[in-house]
């Protein structure tokens, strides 16, 4: 998993509540396990009309919105099903980072897994960072995790809330296995003593 540390990059304003997960990546594009080339179906019905046409009108098919790496949006993003395709499909179409003010809790905690950041702020904050975000690509967000801060176009910083191990996981970029690998030498070490203690039971082949 990639660290996050600091991100400054182009915002796009999402001025929508309640968007699930299957807004986020519809069902039918669920048939894969892999985590990449999902980008191109993100908010597939919403991107592009019946015919696979693009709607003009959807942030994401403006400049310089294609290429933003922040996302701000409004309540209870990424609620419905427990798919962690949808923060996968985000990942693999850029975005680093969400800003809401507040998140689905199985969709926050497949965020943390795959190393984007969503960010709580007050409704009022968001839609401030929305106005900034409508400026253009000259307007970017910065935000910096280590000091816990979101920063707008004008320099004013936003201090945000993150649990600690969580904050230490995606600065390290440890997911699950991650976190499992710094402990390896312990592991070696068990097994080994289990080994010469317990020299009667079968060894188990790892294939």
């Amino acid at each position: 998993m990639d660290k996050f540390t600091t991100l400054t990059g182009i915002a796009a304003p999402l001025p929508l509540a309640n968007v699930d997960t299957d807004k986020i990546i519809p069902a039918r594009f669920l048939k894969t396990i892999k985590r990449s080339g999902l980008g191109v179906h993100l908010f597939d019905t919403l991107r592009f009309d019946a015919e696979g046409r693009e709607r003009p009108e959807f942030v994401l098919n403006q400049e310089p919105y294609r290429k933003a790496e922040i996302l701000i949006a409004h309540e209870n993003f990424g609620c419905g099903s427990s798919r962690e395709h949808a923060p996968w499909a985000l990942l693999d179409f850029g975005i680093r980072c969400v800003i809401a003010p507040d998140f689905a809790d199985i969709f926050n905690n497949n965020c943390y897994k795959n190393g984007i950041l969503p960010v709580r702020l007050p409704r009022a904050v968001c839609d401030q960072l929305m106005e900034d975000a409508r400026l253009g690509g000259n307007a970017r967000v910065t935000v910096d995790l280590a000091r816990q801060v979101v920063v707008r176009p004008n320099g004013e910083e936003i201090g945000f809330e993150i649990d600690a191990f969580r904050k230490h996981s995606l600065l390290n970029g440890l997911d699950d296995i991650g976190q499992t690998l710094q402990h390896a030498p312990q592991i070696d070490g068990y097994e080994a003593r289990q080994r010469q203690e317990k020299s009667w039971m079968p060894a188990i082949a790892v294939v």
